[in-house]
């Protein structure tokens, strides 16, 4: 099974938009008609500051994930930092557990190393803390968080 990992283009809403119609239909129906159009409108206004990869299987799409890039304010006399947050990562649920996800997130990763890029945060659900540490991640002691 050939799976190729790619940067995604603004040619690829449509492609993205349905991995994440998938994803949803995973976790139960959703009719909303308007989707596509509202994701390709978000799509733009995010297309800036985050970069988005697509597993594909033989062409099609069977996995995505981003890298929202976060530009710190400069501050006189130092480098301007950046740091990312990994985020929507998704594989077919019939093609989990095959090393998928970690060529997604090693996309990732590979482009914060190569961006210079200070640090990558998540927000892991349960079931992904265990692929996360086995990629290096660990719980973050020093981020404070305000739950609204």
């Amino acid at each position: 099974m050939p799976i190729t990992i790619r940067i995604a283009t603004p040619a690829d809403a449509s492609i993205l938009a349905g991995v994440r119609r998938t994803w949803s239909d995973e976790q139960g129906s959703h009719n909303d008609a308007n989707f596509e159009s509202r994701f390709a409108t978000w799509l733009a206004a995010e297309a800036a500051h985050r970069v988005f990869w697509l597993a594909e299987l033989d062409g099609d799409a069977v996995g995505m994930v981003n890298l929202l890039v976060f530009e710190q304010m400069p501050w006189p006399g130092q480098v301007q930092g950046r740091w990312g947050y990994v985020g929507n990562m998704f594989v077919d649920r019939g093609l989990r557990d095959r090393g998928i996800g970690r060529l997604l997130l090693d996309a990732a990763v590979a482009y914060a190393r190569d961006h210079q890029l200070l640090r990558i945060v998540l927000h892991p659900s349960a079931r992904s803390v265990p692929f996360y540490e086995r990629a290096g991640f660990a719980p973050a002691t020093s981020l404070l968080l305000l739950e609204l």
